[in-house]
């Protein structure tokens, strides 16, 4: 196999390899364990009914097949720029650069999203403002270096962590929790169910930013295909012990009606002194999201304008802190015009189709893996694949059409820009 012409060059255009395992699993945490887990469970809830645990399994099985063929592709590919890299190198240059493009263009709606949850539980009447001044700050955070964000990451991992088992353990030792309240019922229909699995899986993507530092980790062979699993099981076992909490204690209607349902859990287990606690828990587990998305956002910007696919002065590194900070600039910009302009429910729709379409060139490009090559059996890209069609499909309509309308924009400018290159 020849080497990535994404890998390829010298100089000013390479990142210094600085990550290793717990830094790169705490990188991906800080990615899932983000808003999501605050604010998902109830559209989820709303869409699936008492089968929203299900929606929780299908999103996980489509997670762990994700993460399992991103992580043989990151260690076969080690370079910025995560599928972008893989589908070029597998699949053919306009599969790798329809990847890079919906990464961007959705991650950077997603930046948008957690950006503006951030400004709705701290300052509910000022949220756009509060939203501008939180990607202001972490795209400095980001463009101070890798390591800084590595470490402030751990920080907030640790608290939204800290939060999380004391909303689980309040409501799982409430006597107003009841077990029957996780029967599957008669409202739990397969559609609502694999639309709360694409809304959760949402939540569950950040494994990505491990692979689009694939440039920046010390032995990335061994590094990301540990990493990427681990920060992915974790997630499970958190989300999947904090919706059994909520859900066990105000049942899947009550869940779906409530606009902060970990908030409303708390009061409803008898533990009203926990709000405020959530409420910090819930905009510091934002700001480690939105903290994470720029990173990755970034290195996909940089690895596309290195290889002239995005424009070529992005693909600059910062000769002292080591950074592309041309590229972060340009997507903390972006992300702030967003921020100050666009809905948080649209913004996360059309963030989840982009992201499956992204995972979906992800699996087929795992599936042309020799065994040589680490490839993962055919049936995790197979069913990873399968399931990414499926579920981006099943989001609501707006999302899927202004989705497909983005990639086709995508793919039109691309043929656009071979045809004048080509002439």
């Amino acid at each position: 196999m020849s080497t990535s012409s994404s890998s390829a060059g010298a100089g000013p255009q390479r990142l210094p390899r600085r990550l290793g395992v717990f830094d790169a699993v705490v990188i991906g945490l800080g990615s899932m364990i983000g808003a999501g887990i605050f604010a998902a469970l109830a559209p989820a809830a709303r869409a699936a009914g008492s089968g929203l645990l299900l929606g929780l399994a299908v999103a996980a099985v489509v997670a762990y097949c994700n993460a399992t063929s991103s992580a043989r592709l990151a260690a076969r590919h080690p370079a910025s720029g995560g599928t972008y890299v893989y589908g070029r190198e597998l699949l053919g240059d306009f599969w790798g650069y329809l990847a890079g493009w919906g990464f961007v263009v959705g991650k950077t709606a997603s930046c948008a999203a957690m950006a503006l949850t951030v400004g709705f539980y701290v300052w509910p009447a000022q949220a756009h403002a509060v939203a501008v001044a939180a990607v202001v700050a972490l795209t400095a955070v980001n463009y101070a270096g890798v390591q800084k964000s590595a470490w402030l990451t751990r920080t907030i991992v640790a608290v939204v962590l800290a939060v999380l088992a004391a909303v689980a353990t309040v409501c799982l030792t409430s006597p107003s929790a009841d077990p029957a309240r996780l029967d599957v019922g008669a409202d739990a229909t397969l559609g609502g169910v694999l639309q709360a699995a694409g809304l959760l899986f949402f939540a569950f993507a950040g494994y990505a930013r491990i692979a689009t530092l694939g440039e920046e980790v010390r032995d990335p062979q061994r590094t990301i295909p540990r990493a990427i699993p681990l920060a992915l099981g974790i997630t499970l076992v958190v989300y999947a012990a904090v919706a059994v909490a909520v859900l066990s204690v105000l049942g899947p209607a009550r869940l779906g009606a409530v606009a902060a349902p970990l908030a409303e859990a708390v009061r409803a287990a008898g533990a009203p002194w926990l709000v405020p606690a959530v409420g910090v828990g819930a905009a510091v587990a934002s700001l480690g999201s939105l903290l994470a998305l720029i990173l990755g956002v970034s290195r996909t910007t940089f690895a596309m304008a290195r290889d002239r696919n995005l424009p070529h002065a992005l693909a600059a590194v910062h000769p002292r802190f080591g950074v592309p900070h041309r590229a972060e600039l340009a997507v903390g910009a972006v992300v702030v015009v967003l921020a100050a302009t666009v809905d948080v429910r649209g913004a996360i729709g059309f963030s989840s189709f982009g992201v499956l379409a992204y995972y979906a060139i992800a699996n087929a490009a795992a599936w042309t893996l020799t065994p040589a090559e680490g490839r993962p059996p055919r049936a995790v890209p197979g069913l990873g694949l399968a399931g990414c069609v499926l579920l981006a499909f099943a989001l609501p309509v707006s999302s899927v059409v202004s989705g497909a309308v983005v990639l086709a924009l995508g793919a039109a400018s691309y043929g656009l820009r071979r045809a004048l290159v080509h002439r």
